[in-house]
């Protein structure tokens, strides 16, 4: 076979960046959570859950949150979000009981190859028991682990102490503040940002004092 000569690295085109593919859907597990897809039958403890006051303030659930809202999150949003493999949303349960504990997800950024923004929600009632850093912690692994991401981003509303605080038991380093960048029912706030790298993350602890949030 005829040798053929090697190219210089330098002299070959970029390659484009690539559309995210469809992702296949795929459940999660930690010592007390299964994490899955949204389903049809989530619906109503989705609904449920957003009619806390302090999902809606830090947040862009809607605010009066309706089972249209619901129905919506879980037919629509959650679907479409697996389809384009660009938006991937997990419903977490407590693995004991089945309850909804809440949701976390996974967002490429739009522009930014290999880079992701999370984010998550926990109803009320279990809070406080480091369920959200045990959540947090399996899809950060996910996303720098089997997604093979390169980057991902934790970005709240200045003053959400209880995101933050789980934010950094999960490992992100904190990077400083955005002014007037995020936008939440045509207002703007200033926005806390944190980063998480593949080295970052040598196993996020879990336990009832691990989070607040």
């Amino acid at each position: 076979m005829e040798e053929q000569p090697e190219e210089n690295p330098a002299e070959l085109p970029a390659e484009p960046p690539r559309p995210p593919a469809p992702a296949e859907p795929v459940v999660l597990t930690t010592e007390r959570l299964v994490l899955r897809p949204p389903r049809e039958s989530d619906i109503d403890a989705v609904f449920a859950a957003c009619q806390d006051a302090e999902i809606q303030r830090w947040t862009v659930v809607p605010s009066p949150y309706r089972r249209a809202d619901a129905e919506y999150f879980v037919r629509d949003l959650a679907a479409e979000g697996l389809r384009t493999g660009e938006n991937l949303i997990w419903c977490v349960f407590e693995r004991e009981s089945g309850a909804l504990v809440g949701c976390q997800g996974l967002t490429a950024c739009a522009g930014r190859p290999g880079a992701a923004e999370v984010g998550w929600w926990t109803a009320k009632e279990f809070r406080g028991r480091g369920y959200t850093v045990e959540g947090a912690a399996a899809v950060a692994r996910h996303g720098l682990g089997a997604l093979r991401l390169r980057r991902l981003e934790w970005l709240a509303y200045v003053g959400n102490a209880g995101s933050r605080a789980v934010a950094e038991r999960v490992g992100f380093r904190f990077e400083g503040t955005l002014r007037s960048y995020s936008e939440q029912r045509g207002r703007f706030h200033d926005t806390w940002i944190a980063s998480l790298l593949p080295g970052d993350l040598p196993g996020a602890p879990v336990g009832p004092a691990a989070d607040r949030g």
